[in-house]
C-alpha cells in the first residue's frame, strides 16, 4: 500500500515538473509596433520576423503586432524602444533620423536606381553591417536588427507633378529629414512636417497641397480621396529598420539572442521584394478605382537639381552616412 502511494505521488511529481518545464516557463510574447495597416510592407515584415522567430524558438517567442500606429506615430515608438517600453519596432529610415540625423542618408533623392536596386542594396550584408554602426554610434537603449522597405516614394495631390517646376511653391508634407528639408526646397516646393496619421486631414483641409509616400502606403490609408492625382516620381527609397530594445535583448541568452537575428534577417533578405509586389498590386486597384496616374513624369529637372547636392548632404550628416553612401552606389 506504502509502494503504491509512493509510486502514485512519484506521477503527480514527474506530471508537475512537466507542466512546469523550461520551454513552457520560459515562452515570452513581445510588442512589435509600427505606424502602418497591417496590410503594408510593415504587415509583412512583422509576419516573416514571427514566422522565423516561432519556428527557430520552437514556440517558445513570438509577437504581438501592434500596427497603425497604436502605441505612437514613428519619432514616440523609437523612443519607446529606446527606453524598453516597446520591444521591437520597424520605422522608416527617416523617421529614425530624429534620433540618428545621418539616418537620413538613406533619404537622399535618387540614389537608388530603381526597384531591383532598392531590394538587392536592403539584403546586402556590408549595408546592413554599416546601417548598424550608423545607429549605434548614436542611439542608445536599442539597436537595429535589419532593414525593410515600403517601395519607392511618390508624390500625390489634387493637381499632377509632371515636372519639377510644378512643385513650384506647393506645401508639400515630407518626413522630418535633413535631406527632404534641403531637396524639396530646392525643387522649389515649401516643406511641412507632421506625424503621418495627421495627413489625411491636412490634405482635405488645405493645410498641405501635396505628400509623397509608397503607392501602398496611399492606398491603404486612402490618401486617393483628398489627394486623387498620383505621380510617379520615384524620387526616394522608402526604407525601413527593424530595432530592438537593449532591455529585451539583454534578457536573452546567446541561443535566444541568434534566434532573434536570424528572424531579423529573413526580413531583410524577403520583405523588400515582396514589399514592391505589393506596391504593384495597389497600383492596379488604384487605376481601377479611378485614379489619375501620371507614369511619364519628367525626372530630368528633379536629377539634375538633386544628383549635385547628395555628396555634400551626406558630408553634412556624418562619416557615417558617407560610407553608406558609397556602399549604396556600389551596389550593382
Amino acid at each position: 500500500m506504502l509502494i503504491r502511494k509512493l509510486l502514485t505521488l512519484a506521477v503527480l511529481a514527474a506530471a508537475a515538473a512537466v507542466a512546469i518545464s523550461p520551454a513552457s516557463a520560459q515562452k515570452r510574447e513581445f510588442s512589435f509596433a509600427y505606424d502602418q495597416p497591417k496590410q503594408s510592407g510593415y504587415g509583412i515584415g512583422a509576419a516573416l520576423f514571427d514566422k522565423k522567430l516561432q519556428e527557430l524558438s520552437k514556440g517558445t517567442m513570438s509577437i504581438n503586432q501592434y500596427p497603425g500606429a497604436q502605441l505612437g506615430t514613428e519619432a514616440q515608438t523609437m523612443q519607446k524602444v529606446q527606453t524598453g517600453d516597446i520591444d521591437f519596432v520597424m520605422l522608416s529610415t527617416a523617421n529614425a533620423s530624429t534620433a540618428q540625423p545621418e539616418s537620413g542618408v538613406f533619404s537622399i533623392h535618387f540614389i537608388f536606381r530603381d526597384e531591383a536596386h532598392a531590394i538587392k542594396v536592403l539584403g546586402d550584408a556590408k549595408v546592413i553591417a554599416a546601417m548598424r554602426e550608423l545607429y549605434a554610434a548614436k542611439i542608445k537603449g536599442a539597436h537595429m536588427l535589419g532593414l525593410g522597405s515600403q517601395g519607392l516614394r511618390h508624390m500625390y495631390g489634387k493637381k499632377p507633378v509632371e515636372k519639377v517646376a510644378d512643385l513650384k511653391g506647393i506645401k508639400m508634407r515630407v518626413q522630418a529629414t535633413v535631406t527632404e528639408d534641403t531637396t524639396f526646397p530646392a525643387y522649389g516646393a515649401q516643406v511641412v512636417h507632421m506625424p503621418f496619421g495627421e495627413v489625411y486631414t491636412a490634405l482635405q483641409t488645405g493645410v498641405v497641397d501635396m505628400a509623397e509616400n509608397g503607392i501602398n502606403n496611399y492606398l491603404v490609408n486612402k490618401h486617393y480621396e483628398p489627394a486623387p492625382v498620383l505621380s510617379l516620381t520615384e524620387h526616394e527609397a522608402n526604407n525601413a529598420a527593424l530595432f530592438v530594445s537593449d532591455k529585451v535583448w539583454s534578457s536573452l541568452n546567446d541561443e535566444q539572442k541568434k534566434w532573434v537575428q536570424a528572424a531579423a534577417d529573413e526580413v531583410s533578405k524577403n520583405e523588400p521584394a515582396a514589399a514592391f509586389k505589393l506596391e504593384h498590386e495597389a497600383l492596379a486597384k488604384l487605376e481601377k478605382m479611378g485614379v489619375k496616374v501620371v507614369k511619364n513624369v519628367d525626372k530630368s529637372g528633379f536629377s539634375q537639381i538633386s544628383k549635385p547636392i547628395q555628396d555634400k548632404l551626406a558630408q553634412d550628416l556624418g562619416p557615417h552616412a558617407v560610407k553608406v553612401l558609397g556602399l549604396v552606389r556600389g551596389v550593382q
